[in-house]
């Protein structure tokens, strides 16, 4: 059997994908939602995005990551035809079209394709896409309960100056390649550390360390997260010192206890770094109270956006 012979007996299904997506001015599953590969946010990697969460049929701190979204379509000179309202309204319809009460919900803005035979972004058409999709936990409801084991990698985070982080980007190829040691060591997921030889942040999230009456993030090279800032405030008001500031692997590898914060998961509890064991394998107590804030501060109050489901 030859090779185009072998391509067209495979019959193997698209996988469906439950979810609502707005793409091309329309309402579409989110299966429907596809960006061309000519388009310069997948040749390119040109593209920006945010994502927020709804938790018991409320977003949480939604306004926040609307500020970093246009913020970070105005650093890549992104325009598109919907304004601050009209994002937010169409981000509240694909969430009640999806009828999810619990949902991972984006908000994407593509370069966009440049015509035929030119490679001129700004020629390009700016694409806007969201979409409304079951809750994504970043890690499993046991890690999340009992703790993730976490190494620090060998590849350095790409630096500040070259991509700015805290325009939420897709430039990941520093974190693929740093799961992929974290995967050969059998451990959870893995820190990145900058050329000085500071901690920045892991795939997808912030760190935290805690120690004494302290609790520290990095102030450099990291996406300053929505649930970052959350645990910031938090750790305040329950009488905690909240710096950011450089943190270097050493003295991460030597806190009281260690963990990570993302949108995907809020407060996750790190009990083994580098092989060193924290709190015997356990969430430490301010871990745990940082979890149980965050958590509390959904549905109620003025970070909590009501859904108006049909």
């Amino acid at each position: 059997m030859t090779i185009i012979e072998k391509i067209e007996k495979d019959t193997r299904p698209v996988e469906d994908i439950p979810g609502v997506a707005f793409f091309n001015g329309k309402f579409v599953p989110v299966s429907e939602a596809t960006v061309s590969v000519f388009d310069f946010g997948f040749t390119r990697s040109d593209v920006t995005y945010d994502v927020a969460h709804v938790w018991q049929g409320s977003f949480f701190r939604l306004e926040a990551h609307l500020d970093r979204f246009f913020a970070s379509m105005d650093a890549l000179r992104y325009k598109i035809p919907y304004s601050r309202d009209e994002v937010r309204t169409i981000l509240m319809e694909c969430v009640k079209r999806s009828g999810y009460r619990d949902a991972y919900v984006a908000m994407i803005c593509t370069r966009g394709r440049p015509p035929v035979g030119s490679r001129d972004m700004r020629l390009c058409q700016n694409r806007f896409i969201a979409y409304s999709i079951p809750f994504v936990w970043l890690a499993s409801p046991e890690k999340r309960e009992k703790g993730l084991h976490v190494i620090i990698g060998s590849t350095f985070r790409i630096p500040p100056g070259s991509v700015d982080p805290k325009v939420k980007n897709f430039h990941h190829l520093d974190s693929v390649r740093s799961i992929w040691e974290a995967y050969d060591k059998g451990v959870d997921s893995v820190f990145l550390l900058d050329y000085d030889g500071n901690v920045t942040e892991g795939p997808g999230f912030n760190v935290f360390a805690v120690i004494g009456n302290k609790v520290v993030t990095p102030d450099a090279g990291v996406l300053e997260g929505v649930t970052r800032r959350t645990v910031l405030e938090l750790a305040r008001e329950q009488g905690f010192v909240a710096e950011e500031r450089k943190l270097s692997a050493e003295e991460l590898r030597g806190a009281d206890e260690v963990f990570i914060t993302s949108t995907g998961g809020g407060v996750m509890p790190v009990t083994r770094l580098d092989g060193r064991i924290y709190g015997n394998d356990r969430p430490g107590a301010v871990t745990s109270r940082l979890r149980d804030g965050y958590w509390a501060r959904h549905g109620q109050g003025p970070d909590a956006t009501p859904v108006e489901y049909n």
